[in-house]
């Protein structure tokens, strides 16, 4: 039986239901009126005029509510077909971990964690030990120090130090790509100095540290003086366009776990980097994607 039907039918009994005991108590009273054989058949006229005035408004009542299920679809063809495809890669993906609550996938393939296709190292998510660069990475000497870099990453560093330059200012990497054994021998030589608490503050614990990555470094002066100093201003306000971001920005501690770090670059490719600008109020890959930075212990 289709919903209008049953509307039709439910509308005729609830007419009924009025009219009936309506119509009860008309005829009691007029069977005391003396006017009891002149008005006989306007009583009946009466009941009917009634039981049309309620059948119409409950009628219209019934439109409505038949137009308002109506409007209540199920997903189409598309929609499901959509859903099903996006379940189905994520099925026969073997390095699909799940899905961010901003919706961006992540996925472990060989030993470190990918969102949305961009490697992200933090607390949360680390590097397996034996985890290295997978491009080739370049040696970088610069002033005190001779390290490397991912070698996309050392392209464009090399485009953006030589800006720098022409316009009369100095910018370096002081540390670029460590190994896992590195950071580990660094990381306990800072709890040994600070203590854990506090070096988890500042200091990646070996695996978490994006240096392994081959993609950060660090430029002229590891302290937040270096913030002040026109070459930390050009950087702050111009390493996007070379595809970098500020990694650790201010104020922003709650979010990346670590403090404020004006001198500590990562590479991610100049679409991201423009995104994370947001006219110098940096955003981080944590905000961005949806996703935590904390260690599990």
């Amino acid at each position: 039986m289709s919903i209008e039907v049953q509307y039709f039918l439910s509308n005729i009994l609830f007419g009924l239901a009025i009219v009936i005991p309506l119509y009860y108590l008309l005829c009691r009273y007029f069977k005391k009126s003396k006017k009891k054989r002149k008005l006989k058949f306007g009583h009946y006229l009466v009941a009917v005029l009634i039981f049309s005035i309620i059948f119409f408004i409950r009628w219209k009542v019934s439109e409505i509510n038949i137009n308002k299920d109506n409007d209540i679809k199920e997903p189409n063809q598309e929609e499901k077909t959509t859903t099903q495809t996006t379940t189905k890669k994520a099925q026969n993906n073997p390095n699909y971990i799940g899905t961010t609550p901003k919706g961006y996938t992540i996925e472990k393939i060989n030993g470190a964690y990918y969102v949305d296709g961009y490697l992200v190292v933090n607390k949360t998510y680390p590097l397996d030990s034996n985890w290295v660069p997978k491009n080739t990475y370049k040696p970088v000497t610069d002033e005190i120090c001779s390290t490397c870099i991912d070698n996309d990453a050392y392209d464009e560093w090399i485009k953006m130090k030589n800006d720098a330059t022409s316009i009369g200012l100095n910018i370096w990497i002081q540390s670029g790509y460590r190994s896992y054994e590195y950071q580990q021998g660094l990381y306990e030589k800072y709890v040994s100095r600070d203590g854990k608490q506090q070096a988890d503050t500042y200091s990646a614990r070996p695996g978490h540290s994006e240096h392994q990555s081959g993609l950060s470094f660090d430029l002229n002066s590891v302290n937040d003086s270096f913030a002040a100093t026109d070459e930390g201003k050009w950087v702050q306000d111009n390493a996007y366009l070379y595809g970098f971001i500020i990694r650790y920005p201010k104020d922003k501690s709650n979010e990346t776990g670590y403090k404020y770090e004006p001198w500590h670059l990562r590479y991610v490719g100049k679409d991201l980097a423009s995104k994370l600008y947001n006219n110098g109020d940096w955003i981080t890959m944590e905000t961005y994607f949806g996703i935590d930075s904390r260690y599990k212990d």
